[in-house]
């Protein structure tokens, strides 16, 4: 089933299905996250500040997902020899960026009202904004090179070598001294969240994973026509 999807033609094919079906959910998605977040209470420490939690919480878990998938893909595109996971790896890659800079945007506008700060050098804050330097760094150097093939292949090797700061971002909050609030939803004690968060929290998360695979989509075909017009 992979395999097939992963062929250049077999995507061409399938692109005028899989958009649109992708585009429909992120329109029923984005209408119930609204009024999830409407109707969800404030805290009882943070008052309605809590409410930017349902951008800051997503985009920070789709920015280590993506870039799980980034590294992953990137691999496989050593293994296999196909051109067509670089292809998928870039178009992501920008995605991810622009998840981990909302990521910090909104974590130093929550963090100003609770801890007073825009900004704390702790190791959560610290790997977070490594992360995001991973993404650009590995756009600009993939760019960088004239034999685009070895770009990509150099490119790859750093996503991988990277892919390192993923558990150290998720662990952060458990292993160093950290303002960073810890686990409330994946941890051994089980979820801590009122229910009434929860919910929206995760409409959101889903919000943002089908944004993620709909601009994923519509970037591949956009990267497979430029491809296309230069080879011509």
């Amino acid at each position: 089933m992979i395999s097939y999807f992963l062929k250049l033609k077999n995507f061409d094919k399938n692109f005028k299905f899989f958009t649109p079906l992708f585009g429909a959910l992120l329109v029923f998605f984005f209408i119930s996250a609204i009024f999830s977040i409407i109707n969800s209470p404030p805290d009882y420490q943070q008052g309605n500040a809590v409410r930017i939690m349902y951008i800051h919480v997503p985009c920070a878990w789709m920015s280590l997902m993506i870039y799980s998938f980034l590294a992953l893909f990137n691999l496989a595109g050593f293994i296999w020899k196909n051109p067509f996971f670089y292809v998928i790896a870039r178009s992501m890659a920008l995605i991810g960026c622009l998840f981990s800079l909302v990521t910090l945007f909104t974590g130093s506008i929550w963090g100003k009202p609770i801890w007073g700060a825009w900004w704390v050098w702790d190791a959560r804050l610290t790997s977070m904004l490594i992360l995001f330097f991973l993404y650009l760094g590995y756009l600009l150097l993939i760019d960088s090179f004239a034999d685009k093939s070895k770009g990509q292949k150099v490119g790859a090797i750093i996503s991988i070598i990277g892919f390192i700061n993923i558990p150290i971002i998720k662990f952060s909050v458990d292993y160093w001294n950290s303002l960073h609030q810890k686990a409330s939803i994946i941890r051994s004690q089980g979820i801590s969240i009122d229910p009434q968060m929860l919910k929206p929290l995760i409409l959101m998360f889903l919000l943002s994973f089908c944004y993620f695979i709909f601009l994923s989509l519509i970037l591949v075909k956009n990267q497979l026509m430029l491809n296309k017009l230069n080879k011509d």
